[in-house]
């Protein structure tokens, strides 16, 4: 900016010297050239009356820098104090022709006869011949070589300008540099005040952008961080802008930096053909998670600026899906086994090949194999409700201690028939629930802990009122489940002993309803168990479900 200013403010003064010194000089020029005529003029009126009085003798003894040359009226040359005659004929020269028709004439031409620039000046007289006298115009020029001082004087006015305007650049610059702009005051230079007062106007309306900015930013954040996705955006050269705290978390990342490092493989891959105007998506795993990536291009009114990454965690949605596979490939073997021994059963009766004492063994299969299947579409009925959240129940206060007596109560002959013994013990106390399911529950807990249990083994169900909680137990003696199969117990057809789960008619989804019912009541079910010992199973209703 000093430059600036100083270059303008020089060149203002070196303008308006230049300017000065062109109309000096032309002032003297003119002046000058003024004097020469005046001179030649009063010089011509001297000859003049020396020719008069003397003749063209008189002419020849003028001795000086004029020349003088007396014409005719015709133009011939009569006398020419510098070149000998004869000479051309002088009438068609401007001065002459001037001076012949309004007694005087002047001008400036190249001489003919000494080829130099020369100024003239013509008198008429009263005879009507003319006196020229003429001078080299070099002797004009040679006059303003007075105004060289003058011109001396303008150089060092000049540089004192120069000084002067780099002294004011400064000044001005320093002036500038000295205001505040996050809180500029009135100037005392009534110059910069539009300055100062543009600048608070600026720095409010800037004060208010910055507000709004930060505001959307935050607004922003709290969305993007809030979001169980992941979130990226990149720029046009595969650079990280931005991310949100999912992104980080579900690539195992603390800070953004880190992130370059995990974009690699497939994630690599989809980006690229993002950046290329391509929608990818894509299933990938990592570390035993299922994540799934969604990257779109980003344009621009004219061209692709750069990609979103959307990144999911699908890892709970993928192991869905496994278990739905599984339970229909489950499903339609657990129902082609008993549909099978049916339609063998019955195509031997068709055919008339069975004897007569084996029909009634027969049908007492078929019915066996059938009542096997109601006894499996109902536990899938009731797992599908319990997904859905379908079953459309009546809630209300149930006390454990008289649901668990139902329960003993309708399981008595199938203990008695397999020697074992179930006792009820603890203290009353109610679950807010649906009463059917919580008997469901409670009767496939003991009817595994019967079918499971050894000759002469023994059920308990206990029920406490601990201090947050509602606890009924169902411990066994049974054969216990070894440790590798305690996690699965809960699966859908999961055995542990297929064959003697088969012997016994279980369908494989008892437990699973359990676990369902427990997840539908919001209570905490646990598992305990020893190979050769026993089995406890506990649910735990929370405060709310009381």
């Amino acid at each position: 900016m000093t430059r600036i200013i100083f270059r303008n403010t020089f060149l203002t003064g070196l303008l308006v010297l230049v300017l000065c010194a062109g109309l000096f000089l032309f002032v003297q020029h003119s002046q000058a050239l003024d004097e020469a005529y005046a001179a030649l003029r009063q010089e011509a009126v001297y000859a003049e009356h020396g020719l008069a009085f003397s003749g063209p003798e008189y002419l020849m003894t003028l001795d000086g820098i004029n020349r003088i040359t007396w014409i005719s009226e015709a133009g011939e040359v009569l006398c020419d104090t510098a070149l000998p005659l004869p000479r051309p004929n002088q009438r068609a020269y401007p001065e002459v022709a001037s001076a012949l028709e309004k007694g005087e004439g002047k001008g400036i031409r190249l001489s003919e006869a000494e080829g130099v620039n020369t100024l003239y000046y013509a008198l008429r007289r009263d005879d009507g011949t003319v006196l020229r006298l003429s001078r080299p115009f070099s002797a004009v020029q040679n006059a303003l070589t007075a105004v060289r001082p003058v011109l001396l004087i303008l150089v060092l006015a000049l540089a004192m300008a120069a000084a002067l305007s780099l002294w004011v650049a400064r000044r001005i610059v320093r002036l500038v540099n000295a205001l505040d702009l996050d809180d500029p005051e009135a100037s005392p230079y009534p110059e910069l005040t539009p300055l100062t007062d543009r600048l608070r106007e600026q720095q409010t309306a800037i004060h208010s952008q910055i507000a709004e900015l930060n505001r959307q930013q935050k607004s922003l954040s709290a969305l993007t961080d809030s979001m169980g996705e992941g979130m990226l955006l990149v720029d046009s050269r595969g650079v990280i802008l931005s991310a949100n705290f999912s992104a980080l978390r579900l690539l195992g990342c603390q800070t953004g930096e880190e992130l370059h490092q995990h974009l690699t493989g497939q994630l690599k891959k989809n980006l690229q053909e993002a950046l290329e105007g391509k929608r990818v998506s894509a299933l990938f795993e990592k570390e035993g998670q299922s994540w799934e990536m969604i990257a779109s291009p980003v344009y621009t009114p004219r061209q692709l600026s750069g990609a979103v990454i959307l990144i999911m965690d699908v890892t709970e949605r993928e192991q869905r899906e496994q278990l739905r596979r599984e339970f229909s490939a489950n499903v339609s073997h657990e129902l082609k086994t008993p549909l099978t021994s049916i339609s063998g059963f019955a195509e031997l009766m068709a055919q008339g090949i069975v004897p007569e004492d084996k029909v009634k063994e027969f049908a007492s299969d078929i019915y066996r194999e059938s009542q096997r299947m109601i006894t499996l579409v109902d536990d899938i009925i009731k797992l599908s409700r319990l997904d859905e959240n379908g079953l459309q129940m009546q809630w209300e206060q149930v006390d454990l201690m008289d649901l668990c007596a139902d329960v003993k109560d309708s399981l008595k002959s199938v203990a008695d028939a397999r020697g074992v013994s179930v006792s009820l013990s603890g203290s009353r106390a109610s679950v807010r629930g649906v009463w059917q399911l919580l008997s469901e529950m409670v009767y496939n807990l003991c009817d595994n802990a019967i079918k499971y249990n050894r000759p002469g083994g023994s059920v308990e169900m206990r029920v406490e009122q601990e201090e947050n909680a509602v606890c009924l137990r169902v411990t066994d003696t049974g054969i216990g489940i070894p440790y590798a199969h305690q996690k699965r117990v809960f699966e859908r057809f999961y055995r542990v002993d297929k064959s003697h789960s088969k012997e016994i008619g279980g369908t494989g989804l008892g437990l699973s309803i359990v676990k369902h019912g427990a997840q539908f009541h919001g209570a905490q079910l646990t598992l305990e168990s020893q190979v050769g010992e026993g089995t406890t199973v506990t649910l735990r209703f929370p405060p709310s479900q009381q």
